[in-house]
């Protein structure tokens, strides 16, 4: 690269900061941002463009004289007067290459452009100077990530998970008025609480390769058929709960056995157990009334403390359900890392016909991880019925894909032997944080479903080029 292309490059990356961080200024001032917090965010803005600009610089100006120089319309390469290529050959080169090789952050700043404006014209008084400012931070952190991402050498689908959170978790502080505050921290963990419980089944369901959509009935069968018990009042209450839990336990046996025999149809079959179980706990529970659906009744104090989110735990101000899913979190986590159990697991799931060998039952292991998930989509059934006080059967009607989705962005792989309860949790995270922001910015829940696809999308992306994912199909 000859030395005037350098120069230019130099002060376009500075120019660029300037425009930016300018632009930045500009707005905060409009909307009467406090003048230390505008220098702080423009000082900030322009450090964070001219580290970028020269890591880019470095890396790749200078790499530029590898690369095949594209011939002009003669067939003949661009030269000066020295022999090097001119200034603007060399610039075509790098913007090039530029894109080339970082396509997967020009995508994703597309993506949140293309976002930002649906959102936009979706919201009244939305676009405003705070709220592009924040947009242009949390792409800038983005940017920054991917970047730092290249030179993860393990547990990428972590890093990619919690850089996501915190970039939202910013953003989510910048523009929505208490975000950051007490009540709202403790109702994103409640809502995860619920979220991660569920998800519990269905991430050890996916390891083994298999799918569990039968989750979400439980569920809700769980909460109206222990809200019937409670009705009769026939059975103490902390009896009725263990019976409910048995009979979810029962129901995915039932799932395990045959999905087991019938490889390959787990979704179908799921689904079809699912909608037999709704079904059948309304018919049971709506005898005698014309309501089904719906069960109403006294829940035991105990119960709503655990759920409520005016719950206390040992006199502190958080619901118990919060201190169990974290107490569960990490056991499970422990539990799979170091015993017989979790190491076979994820044998299975990287090679049946190698596990087969080492002796490891395919059977009992499939067996009983679907039975799992159906005792804990029934104790996430009566969890809620603490939370709501009355049941409903459509109470679970949000975990059908939301549990897969927090799989997935967590970065278990859906081919199974890859990834964990662990990153489960980061995806949960991320699933309740983005809802919480979202229902801050009064979006509806059909936009929160296009926001939740473009997610889902390109993180999917990323880790379908994970080696490991890729020796596998």
């Amino acid at each position: 690269m000859t030395r005037s292309a350098h120069i230019f490059y130099k002060w376009l990356g500075f120019a660029l900061g300037v425009t930016v961080s300018g632009i930045g200024a500009i707005l905060g001032w409009i909307e009467n941002v406090p003048l230390q917090h505008v220098i702080f965010y423009t000082a900030a803005t322009f450090a964070l463009i001219l580290w970028g600009w020269h890591h880019f610089s470095v890396r790749w100006i200078y790499g530029a004289d590898t690369i095949p120089l594209r011939n002009n319309k003669e067939g003949a390469i661009e030269l000066s007067e020295d022999g090097d290529p001119t200034a603007e050959t060399s610039g075509r080169i790098f913007l090039k290459n530029l894109i080339v090789r970082n396509k997967a952050i020009v995508i994703g700043l597309l993506l949140l452009l293309a976002l930002f404006i649906v959102v936009s014209f979706s919201i009244d008084e939305f676009f405003t100077g705070k709220n592009i400012f924040s947009s242009l931070v949390f792409a800038a952190f983005l940017a920054v990530a991917i970047v730092l991402n290249k030179y993860v050498t393990e547990n990428k689908s972590a890093f990619i998970g919690i850089t996501v959170l915190i970039g939202l978790f910013v953003m989510g502080s910048l523009i929505v008025d208490g975000f950051f505050s007490t009540i709202n921290l403790k109702s994103m963990l409640v809502f995860a609480a619920f979220l991660g419980l569920a998800c519990l089944g269905q991430t050890l369901v996916v390891l083994l390769g298999g799918l569990d959509l039968s989750i979400p009935f439980v569920i809700g069968s769980a909460n109206i058929a222990l809200m019937y018990l409670f009705g009769l009042d026939i059975l103490p209450s902390w009896i009725s709960v263990i019976i409910i839990m048995l009979l979810g336990a029962i129901i995915g046996f039932i799932n395990g056995i045959l999905t087991f025999r019938l490889q390959g149809q787990a979704l179908i079959l799921t689904l079809g157990v699912g909608f037999a179980v709704a079904g059948g706990t309304q018919i049971l529970t709506s005898i005698g009334t014309r309501y089904a659906g719906n069960v109403h009744g006294a829940v035991p104090d105990w119960l709503t403390n655990i759920a409520a989110m005016n719950g206390t735990t040992f006199g502190l101000g958080f619901p118990p359900v919060i201190v169990i899913w974290i107490v569960v979190a990490v056991l499970l986590i422990v539990f799979m890392r170091n015993t017989i159990f979790g190491r076979s697991l994820y044998a299975l799931g990287g090679s049946r016909i190698a596990s087969k060998r080492l002796s490891i039952s395919e059977r009992k292991y499939w067996v009983g991880v679907y039975t799992i998930s159906g005792f804990i989509a029934a104790m996430t059934g009566e969890l809620l019925l603490g939370w709501s006080g009355s049941g409903f059967i459509g109470v679970g009607d949000p975990y059908l894909f939301m549990t897969l989705a927090a799989v997935v962005i967590g970065g278990t792989s859906l081919l199974g032997g890859w990834g964990g309860y662990g990153f489960t949790v980061i995806g949960v995270l991320v699933l309740q944080v983005l809802t919480s922001f979202l229902v801050g910015i009064g979006l509806e829940y059909e936009g929160q479903q296009f926001v939740f696809g473009l997610l889902i999308i390109p993180m999917v992306a990323l880790y379908a080029r994970s080696p490991h994912i890729r020796t596998q199909i």
